[in-house]
């Protein structure tokens, strides 16, 4: 057969085969596999899952395209396979596509993302966020421009969102990110156990201020041995929810915030602030006392996780009409939330959760058509949500569920829990002890919540790219021991905002007051 092979043409076919081998172990080596890493569930579903998979192997064809979904999630659920091979029947017969979802953890996102973005690896939906460094996401040129495929694929997309919703994810007047259509607005706080503070009696009313904690987690310190008061880590504690959308407006990536009080709009140094010095010296106290987790500096685990596994008492979120019960779903046990900020919309809340269509897309068409569908297909969104019918949940009516017998949240082999991230959650179903009312609940929640004097402001990187890069090497250098209380901040914070300037932290603030000036006087 080699005989026959031109000569000149042996070469390149050599080559050819040794960049596929060596692309191959590239994916091998950093963990991206054609797919995500999914656990079978128990024998029958594993066979349920062979069955499936044979189904869709007979009905896709040469013209099926194959898109890929990258979004974070603590945990890859046990029967993600099952899930994502109902999805793909349903995709086959709407757009003739399928879908290869890929979950990363929020601590190796930067990594794994950026590896796929430089090695050119298939990706054609990808989560992003207001918080997640979208802008400077859009200079690195990682997201494709959406207005025009929104015209042509997305009718039902424009039609559900409100145009000034969509308008907070242009930059430069153009669009790139689909956002999920949910609450626009968030309080910051804490969420305990419910049993636990039902035991000692706790009244929550009382607690007004973040150091009101301070006494409980010292009882639940000294009476429940083997159970951490307050679970926190490097890059979420108490510090960053007070201090990131609960007192200020962050205005994007890197240094320069806005004072959600008062009608100033001048551009702070937030670690220059005597909020920061405030909050960082008690989370310094606490930690002292033994009120938060000794691996907190180091640990990449969601903080329900270890209050789903008995370990800790209470952590920091954002918090909105509801959230006690998603708390509960996450944790498996009943949880109460403590709000300690009003309500309170910014850009970044408007652009909490969206989908951008990536560089490395294979099929922005149907990419497209996917985000226009779970906006408007009940069905697959559900799917998506919270699994299969009749195994990861049942009906009670038309749009509420529960559990099937002898399931609960701690064994249920779909436990995404992500609703808010997707399309029109307003299309989600609501879980048997939630409040029915609860979508109209998010719509009086965000006619309320105050407003950003900088809502719909997106910063332009652009200009100090290179500041806000050596920037970010300054706060992964000294946030983890702020937000764990690691280090006594009146001694590291001068150090801290001495090598934010040399990183050219001012120069990142003259920029945002410029480009924030400028948007002010155009609206």
């Amino acid at each position: 057969m080699f005989n026959r092979v031109n000569k000149k043409a042996l070469p390149i076919m050599i080559g050819s085969l040794l960049v596929v081998a060596i692309l191959i172990a590239f994916s091998t080596m950093y963990g991206q596999t054609p797919g995500p890493a999914k656990s079978t569930a128990d024998s029958n579903t594993h066979n349920d899952d062979e069955s499936s998979a044979a189904k869709l192997k007979s009905s896709a064809d040469a013209n099926t395209d194959r898109l890929v979904m990258v979004f974070p999630a603590g945990n890859v659920p046990r029967d993600l396979n099952l899930v994502e091979d109902k999805i793909n029947d349903y995709l086959m017969k709407k757009i003739n596509a399928t879908l290869d979802i890929r979950t990363i953890d929020m601590g190796s996102w930067w990594d794994k993302t950026g590896l796929m973005f430089a090695s050119g690896e298939q990706m054609d939906i990808l989560f992003t966020a207001g918080w997640m460094r979208f802008g400077d996401e859009i200079a690195k040129g990682r997201f494709l421009p959406l207005d025009e495929l929104l015209d042509k694929y997305g009718a039902g997309i424009r039609k559900i969102l409100d145009p000034s919703i969509l308008e907070a994810s242009k930059v430069n007047g153009k669009l790139y990110g689909i956002v999920t259509n949910k609450e626009f607005a968030s309080s910051k706080g804490l969420v305990l156990r419910q049993d636990l503070v039902d035991k000692y009696d706790v009244d929550l009313s009382k607690v007004k201020s973040l150091a009101d904690f301070g006494p409980i987690f010292e009882r639940i310190k000294q009476d429940e041995p083997g159970i951490t008061p307050l679970q926190a880590r490097a890059d979420r504690s108490p510090l960053t929810f007070m201090m990131q959308y609960g007192i200020f407006d962050m205005l994007g990536e890197g240094p320069g915030v806005l004072r959600r009080e008062g009608q100033s709009t001048k551009v702070l140094n937030m670690a220059e602030t005597p909020e920061f010095m405030e909050y960082a010296k008690l989370l310094y106290e606490w930690n002292r006392k033994g009120y938060l987790n000794p691996d907190a500096t180091t640990s990449k685990d969601n903080e329900y996780d270890a209050v789903k596994a008995g370990n800790a008492f209470a952590y920091a979120e954002s918090l909105k009409p509801g959230f006690e019960i998603q708390a509960s779903r996450d944790t498996g046990y009943p949880m109460v939330s403590v709000e300690l900020t009003k309500p309170y919309t910014t850009t970044a809340d408007t652009t909490s959760a969206m989908f951008a269509i990536t560089r490395n897309a294979q099929h922005p068409e149907k990419s497209m058509m996917l985000l226009n569908l779970l906006y408007t297909d009940p069905y697959l969104l559900n799917l998506l949500d919270w699994g299969v019918e009749g195994v990861h949940y049942v009906k009670k009516s038309d749009s509420v569920i529960e559990y099937p017998s002898g399931v609960d949240a701690k064994t249920v082999g779909y436990n995404l829990n992500q609703p808010w991230m997707f399309g029109n959650q307003l299309n989600s179903y609501l879980w048997e002890n939630e409040n029915p009312g609860l979508w109209e609940e998010y719509r009086s929640f965000n006619e309320q919540a105050d407003k950003s004097k900088a809502l719909g402001f997106v910063f332009n990187p652009e200009r100090v790219k290179a500041e806000i890069a050596a920037s970010l090497i300054v706060e992964k250098e000294f946030m983890p021991a702020f937000n764990t209380g690691a280090q006594d901040p009146e001694k590291i914070i001068p150090m801290y905002v001495s090598k934010l300037k040399a990183a050219g932290a001012d120069k990142v603030v003259r920029e945002k007051q410029r480009q924030l000036d400028l948007w002010l006087a155009s609206h």
